[in-house]
């Protein structure tokens, strides 16, 4: 609202109260019977309504006055707003407080300070919250006063307005040249519109456009799509008061240049948006200040003068002085208005801090259909739980017993009672059947048929079944097999990774993986994925061109799958963790949209179908790599074998080995034919309609080709007939692609019998033709049929026929297009090529090269599990053989397996999911060399995201070009971390303790120091990594990080994202730099990087005797270097300098002539003092303790 009209005179009685920090004075002009119901805190706030005397009759349909309430005593009103939610009244006021009211009857519901000292300038309520603006600041809080978000503009903003256009977009204008465009899921400013005319003091909004109106007095007409001006009205000569728009009506009220200044301007300024034109001004009868269309019956104008006169009057009619009402105000002037959204409730906001409630009836609501206000639930004291006496097990404790001295009636003496303990439930016979005894001590595997460490009494005979409770079981291989029949295979079933004191470090990953290939840690959230992943890893075009995509997204998929191949790369049979390229997952809205983002519980109870979960995501992360890859132009990397581009412009090479373009065609019963191009990346299987019985024979060929020219039958609706019409929908492939993914849709039991069925029809016709009998063609059989002739006698013995059961699906498949661009699919032999005159475009043979299956495990709540046909150039490198395998990969289980094995799905446990075929000799169509696309750049210096950062001192210098690192140079590193997830853990009933989840970790702060040159110590990295997800720890004693290090609207540290200092770090590692630093293989497991050994140097196993405890980095700076460090927190910049001083006294220790038994003495006697001084460091005034001294100064003032 504009007040440059005011009279300066009229504010100076109450300007006083608009500064906060005086005491707010009671206006001694107020009536007394005013303030008779008014009770006020110490402050001079008002705690309670005022209600009208009873006394006061609303005529139905005519505005009256029907309640009066105090926000804050002499304290004026800046603006009111009727929530559009709930039945709630908010006034905000000049003390930056902000009150809301409930219903008609003005009850105090909240109350709350929005700002120290600003004024609130606009209230909005949106569905979970209310939004407040200030002048410089945008707050998001709840209907109770908590904060949601708190947004900060820039010091010379001005604001005082804002509009929401949808629910999650909002513009704000002030007295500058621009508005900003915020949305409110991401809390970022997405957009900064310039205005031609600055000033933009108020905003409305109608279906066709945007209206600003400026201080200048003119109202700027907006496109809602683009912002951009589309007509301009000249209102006033002098300042604009207020307008609205209502239909194609915008009414305008405001000021006119006078000699002596500015004077109020009775004229209306009306104007038909149809022509963009004004029509005939409305005069009024009082000084216009506030307008407010209230189109009840008519399109009827509420003008109120700052004096409290109104006036309804029609914007194209004549104004009647018998609709002149009279606002009785506490305060000289009115400095607010707004009407509900029903139009039956008016408000105004007065100088003196009131709120005046104007209706057309006693029940007035304030919208049409408000949901139910939440309110604070009464203290119930007296209400006790109802108590089931029939229960055995109910707590008696639940009746709270008054203390009392005198004896209790249920006190009988010893001699009337006798202690009957409560009989032990029988022993479970599966126990006692499988006991061994040594001694007179039973041992038996668990069954598991009863919660941990708990037995339930079941005093009942109707009560002896048990809670089947599916514990997840310890890793499966390595255990005694149970007892009675496991149907799931042991290198199948889920495994689990078993904590110790020591983490991971003592945990035998060889004994699951004896290959050089890495396996996936499965503890991480969402790592149900950990197959898929493996089996684009093992496509060597999708490695090559992840590992070649770099962009400066912060949360690119593409970016984070190429970081974790990598590590898989560089891993020699050690597992590594997709802990980084999960975090992103996390963050992508259409993950979360499709569900792809599960709960901690949820994927080990086994509530969710794991195996329509991972199809869903094969789709995504088909679709997102595409789109990740296409917003980018191919790299170098990937060009024809001609010398051709292999990447078009707007293709992506996910397309190229992916896509295939599709023709849809749709058939109406009238002839009207609509074909339709487009492209997919997978198929789905389509299969026969299921109430056929019995089932007949199929091929998987058959059903390939149905599901690829897939045709059916739907409603549609038709241009022609123009109405719905039964059409006849068919689909045709135009171009083969690369690789064919298969989503196997297997979601129900009727999908899952078809399996089964043509399963063994398949080992029927192989058992036949095994047998020298000739298999019948062009006949429809049932499986009875089969079996009969399955019956004879077989001429030739087979080895095994185990291998050939439950398989369906064949390791080869040619594909052919016709002329006709008729699609013919066949089985092929693996050992056959095609012919040599077949068109290689339009002729592909694909060889079998992934299945993913569900496992269906009760007990562990199932998992996923991936066959991949490893080809020859992964053997190259890792084993430096060359040949092909089929492998088994179980989250870190890795497996060599038979071919057959791979297409077995028995239907009861083994569900396949996703198919994979690979064109033959896929990898000669590109060039598959990998350019590392991390540049020297990364290390210069880069802004930080915290807005407060350049106020302090810098903490570090960044590398100059003449100091890039060097192979073999040395680098001093120290991460700090805090805790995202707390440690899940177990009590034995031994007293140990049992980790069953660690904490899930995240890096906060990287520092790197100069190992060498004449700024040795000096850091070149200190990066404090932002984080969007929820920090339940921050770990400040041993962290030093403080909560707000990490928000960049109030940090002063340098902030970044994880993304840009894992790039640095992944350039001084592809660099071959030698890392120093104490305890790095957390430091780099956390951060998710993977270093080869040789440029690892960690003194915490420099000073380690084996079979000894690892000593503290406090200890060894005491003991070695008379340095005290981490006397009050850890500080990582004194971590990393004192590593690389204690690797300075390493080398001095063991190259200056010293024999390996001088070091070894050098250790028993570090050992012997720790054992001494309990591995404790003296303070400083105790006896022993060294001098400190510090070696290198801190870098400051840079």
């Amino acid at each position: 609202m504009n007040f440059e009209g005011l009279d300066p005179s009229s504010l100076a009685e109450y300007a006083s109260p608009l500064h906060p920090a005086l005491e707010p004075v009671l206006d001694p002009h107020l009536p007394a019977t005013l303030l008779q119901n008014v009770e006020l805190d110490p402050d001079g706030v008002a705690l309670d309504g005022m209600p009208v005397p009873e006394s006061v009759h609303i005529m139905e349909g005519v505005y009256s006055e029907l309640h009066t309430a105090v926000s804050e005593v002499g304290v004026p009103v800046s603006v009111a707003h009727f929530d559009l939610h709930e039945e709630m009244l908010w006034v905000g006021n000049h003390g930056g407080h902000a009150t809301s009211f409930f219903g008609p009857t003005l009850e105090r519901y909240s109350s709350f300070q929005v700002h120290s000292s600003d004024d609130v300038r606009h209230i909005q309520s949106l569905e979970n919250g209310v939004l407040f603006l200030t002048k410089t600041n945008l707050k998001y809080m709840s209907r109770g006063g908590l904060i949601i978000f708190d947004y900060l503009m820039d010091e010379s903003e001005d604001m005082h307005s804002l509009l929401l256009t949808d629910p999650s977009t909002l513009l704000v204008g002030g007295l500058q040249n621009h508005v900003i465009e915020i949305d409110l899921n991401t809390v970022q400013e997405t957009q900064k519109y310039t205005v031609e005319v600055p000033g933009v003091t108020i905003m409305r909004q109608s279906n066709r456009f945007f209206f600003c109106g400026h201080t200048s007095g003119k109202v700027s007409v907006r496109d809602l799509r683009t912002f951009a001006v589309e007509h301009e009205l000249d209102a006033y000569s002098g300042s604009l008061s207020d307008f609205d728009v209502h239909g194609n009506l915008l009414a305008a009220c405001g000021f006119s240049s006078r000699r002596a200044g500015l004077a109020c301007d009775r004229f209306l300024k009306v104007y038909d948006l149809r022509v963009m034109r004004a029509i005939t001004p409305l005069q009024v009868h009082v000084d216009p200040a506030f307008l407010r269309f209230v189109p009840t019956y008519t399109s009827r104008l509420a003008i109120v003068s700052q004096t409290g006169q109104g006036q309804f009057c029609e914007p194209t009619g004549l104004a009647n002085p018998a609709d002149i009402f009279h606002v009785t105000t506490v305060g000289q002037l009115l400095m607010t208005f707004d009407v509900s959204g029903t139009k039956q409730a008016l408000a105004f906001g007065d100088s003196e801090g009131c709120v005046h409630l104007w209706a057309d009836s006693p029940e007035a609501t304030f919208n049409a259909f408000s949901r139910e206000t939440d309110f604070a639930l009464p203290c119930i004291v007296d209400s006790l739980p109802h108590l089931d006496w029939g229960q055995d097990l109910v707590p008696l404790s639940l009746i709270p017993v008054p203390l009392t001295s005198e004896t209790l009636l249920s006190d009988w003496p010893a001699a009337n009672s006798v202690p009957a303990p409560r009989r032990a439930p029988p022993v479970d016979p599966e126990i006692l059947r499988t006991m061994k005894k040594v001694g007179f001590i039973g041992y038996a595997p668990n069954p598991r048929t009863k919660l941990r460490n708990q037995i339930p009494y079941r005093l009942k005979e109707m009560d002896n079944e048990f809670d089947s409770f599916s514990q997840v079981p310890e890793s499966p291989i390595g255990r005694e097999e149970e007892p009675h029949l496991y149907m799931v295979a042991k290198k199948y079933r889920k495994v689990t990774i078993k904590y110790s004191k020591l983490g991971l470090e003592d945990f035998d990953f060889k004994h699951y993986n004896k290959t050089l290939f890495a396996g996936l840690e499965p503890h991480i959230p969402n790592a149900y994925c950990n197959c898929m992943i493996q089996v684009l890893y093992f496509l060597e075009p999708v490695r090559c061109l992840v590992q070649n995509h770099l962009c400066q997204k912060e949360f690119c998929l593409g970016c984070e799958l190429g970081f974790l191949f990598h590590m898989l790369d560089l891993s020699r049979g050690d597992p590594c963790q997709g802990s980084n390229f999960l975090r992103a997952f996390r963050t992508i809205p259409e993950a979360s949209a499709l569900g792809l983002i599960l709960a901690d519980s949820d994927e080990a109870t086994g509530k969710v179908n794991l195996g329509r979960l991972i199809q869903s995501w094969n789709r995504f992360i088909l679709t997102q790599l595409h789109q990740e890859t296409q917003e980018q132009e191919g790299p170098q990397a990937y060009r024809g074998a001609g010398g051709s581009s292999f990447a078009s412009a707007g293709e992506s090479v996910i397309g190229q080995l992916f896509s295939c373009e599709m023709e849809n065609c749709s058939m109406c019963r009238c002839g009207k034919e609509t074909v339709r191009v487009s492209s997919t990346l997978l198929f789905t299987l389509s299969y026969p309609d299921s109430t056929e019985k019995p089932i007949k024979d199929y091929e998987f060929v058959q059903i390939l080709k149905r599901s690829i020219c897939l045709e059916q039958s739907t409603q549609a609706w038709c241009e022609n007939c123009e109405k719905y019409q039964p059409t006849v929908q068919t689909r045709n492939i135009r171009c083969l692609p690369d690789v064919l993914v298969i989503n196997c849709e297997v979601n129900s039991s009727k999908e899952a019998d078809f399996w089964k069925v043509q399963a063994e029809f398949a080992f029927q016709k192989a058992l036949m033709k095994r047998g020298g009998l000739e298999v019948p063609k062009g006949k429809d059989l049932v499986l009875s049929d089969w079996k009969e002739l399955g019956s004879a006698e077989p001429g030739q013995p087979y080895p095994s026929m185990e291998e050939l059961k439950n398989v369906w699906i064949p390791h080869a498949i040619r594909m052919r297009l016709t002329k006709n661009k008729e699609l013919d699919v066949c089985n092929w032999s693996e050992s056959d090529e095609p012919s040599v005159s077949d068109d290689p475009d339009s002729v592909h043979v694909y060889d079998l090269m992934a299945t993913v299956v569900h496992i269906l495990d009760s007990r562990t709540g199932g998992s996923l599990v991936g066959h991949i046909k490893v080809g020859e150039t992964y053997h190259q490198r890792k084993e430096g053989v060359t040949h092909q395998q089929w492998y088994l990969f179980n989250d870190f289980l890795i497996e060599p397996v038979d071919k057959w094995e791979a297409v077995q799905f028995d239907m009861s446990w083994k569900v396949p999911a996703v198919l994979y075929y690979a064109r033959r000799n896929l990898n000669a169509k590109y060039n598959l060399a990998i350019k590392n696309p991390i540049e020297a750049s990364v290390l210069l210096a880069e802004a930080s995201l915290a807005r407060k950062q350049r106020k302090c001192h810098a903490t570090f210098i960044p590398l100059m070009l003449s100091e890039m690192p060097q192979a073999g140079d040395l680098v001093g590193l120290d991460a700090e971390f805090v805790t995202l997830n707390e440690e899940e853990a177990e009590l034995r009933s031994d007293g140990t303790k049992s980790t069953i989840k660690p904490s899930q970790m995240s890096v906060a702060r990287i520092t790197c120091v100069r190992g060498q040159g004449p700024n040795e110590g000096v850091p070149f990295i200190d990066d404090y990594i932002s984080t969007q997800e929820q920090v339940v720890d921050y770990l400040t004693q041993y962290s030093g990080i403080k909560p707000g290090d990490l928000d960049a609207k109030i940090s002063s540290k340098h902030l970044t994202t994880l993304k840009s200092t894992y790039l640095k770090l992944r350039f001084l590692i592809d660099v071959g730099v030698k890392f120093v630093g104490h305890g790095l293989q957390k430091d780099f497991r956390v951060i998710n990087l993977m270093v080869p050994k040789d440029q690892v140097i960690d003194t915490v196993y420099l000073f380690h005797i084996p079979r000894k405890r690892m000593i503290s980095l406090r200890f060894l700076a005491w003991y070695f270097l008379d340095l005290k460090i981490q006397a009050e927190t850890h500080d990582s910049i004194e971590d990393a300098r004192t590593a690389l001083q204690l690797y300075r006294k390493y080398l001095a220790l063991s190259q200056g002539g010293a024999e390996p038994d001088d070091v070894r003495k050098v250790l028993k006697g570090l050992y012997e003092k720790g054992r001494k001084m309990d591995w404790k460091v003296p303070e400083p005034d105790g006896p022993g303790s060294p001098k400190h001294a510090a070696v290198y100064p801190p870098v400051l003032a840079l």
